[in-house]
């Protein structure tokens, strides 16, 4: 028996294809599943059985044709990262049953080449974490933070979307480090979540009409770091209590994501005047001290320093409403789906 009927003597091969291209947010009817066929592995590739996939803000300015570095166009599979285990292989370091970690169709089924695939270890962390708190979002956070934010004990550091992925690991690293860390989320149920349960010093619902207020009494020394992952009135309230020479890691801009027009910042003169250093980066520009990062966040996990919570919807056929529901932010922690 080939390796694809064995795959498909107990399951079927769907994927997850963009249908047409959203202007603004993305509906269910911007995706459609489609059957294919089980691939075969040739010499030095692997079959995998994607076991969870990321669900993740930033593919959305990806389908929606602003973000190009990495561009999915109608008619092809969505792709993001996966945690897939090993079926059948065909090249020397990998066996069935290994779990790895690659940027992947969102798929059932598919192959890839033994020398693009990390190997991951379950022993200790569970494989979904290798897509929160271990995986790329952690990154994110220990990079932004870390090299952008240089925070120091004693200073406030501010996280906006605190209850997400990366923002409840940048608020535990700020703790960490020794540092005051304030999150801002939406709603008490999420704010409860950032102070209760992931260890924050505090933390303001922006959806509250006395948030401006709520937030100035949270910082009554004023911010020393700002990590952004919002944007939109929430980085305009926080502007005004930045400490003079703070930092800013902006690392996205979620608000605007839905918008079609360009995204604009205002206090360029508060800015300028407090001289506050204000940096982009991504997760890219990470990647070639991963090692050194999961040494550390590893470290922390198993100390129980680091929490994380996941929110799992079950089969690829979901995948789409989960993304939806993603991006309205109706739960903390890091969306995954489960397909094995």
């Amino acid at each position: 028996m080939t390796a694809a009927s064995l795959a498909t003597s107990t399951s079927t091969n769907k994927q997850v294809v963009l249908a047409s291209r959203p202007t603004k947010s993305a509906r269910l009817d911007h995706f459609r599943i489609e059957s294919i066929a089980v691939p075969e592995p040739a010499d030095g590739e692997v079959l995998l059985r994607t076991i969870y996939l990321s669900v993740d803000p930033y593919l959305l300015r990806v389908i929606k044709g602003v973000q190009t570095y990495a561009p999915i166009d109608p008619g092809d599979a969505i792709f993001g990262r996966t945690i897939c285990e090993v079926v059948h292989s065909r090249h020397p370091s990998f066996a069935p049953g290994d779990s790895v970690f690659l940027f992947a169709k969102w798929q059932n089924f598919q192959v890839a080449h033994g020398d693009k695939l990390k190997k991951v270890d379950t022993s200790l962390i569970p494989a979904s974490a290798y897509l929160s708190v271990m995986g790329h979002s952690a990154l994110t956070a220990w990079g932004g933070l870390l090299d952008v934010g240089q925070p120091k004990a004693g200073e406030t550091v501010v996280v906006s979307a605190a209850a997400g992925a990366v923002g409840s690991v940048a608020g535990q690293i700020a703790r960490i480090k020794g540092c005051r860390a304030v999150g801002i989320a939406g709603g008490q149920a999420k704010c409860d979540h950032v102070v209760n349960f992931l260890g924050f010093d505090a933390c303001v619902d922006y959806r509250s009409p006395t948030f401006a207020a709520d937030l100035r009494a949270a910082v009554p020394g004023g911010i020393d770091v700002y990590f952004e992952n919002v944007g939109g009135v929430v980085f305009d309230t926080v502007l005004s209590m930045l400490n003079h020479s703070a930092r800013v890691p902006l690392c996205g801009l979620a608000s605007h994501y839905n918008e079609d027009k360009p995204i604009t910042l205002h206090h360029w003169g508060q800015m300028l005047a407090k001289l506050v250093r204000i940096q982009t980066f991504r997760v890219s520009d990470y990647l070639p001290r991963i090692d050194e990062a999961m040494l550390d966040i590893k470290r922390w996990y198993l100390e129980g320093r680091l929490k994380y919570h996941e929110s799992v919807t079950h089969g690829i056929e979901n995948a789409p409403a989960a993304f939806v529901d993603m991006l309205s932010g109706a739960n903390p922690g890091k969306k995954l789906v489960k397909l094995a």
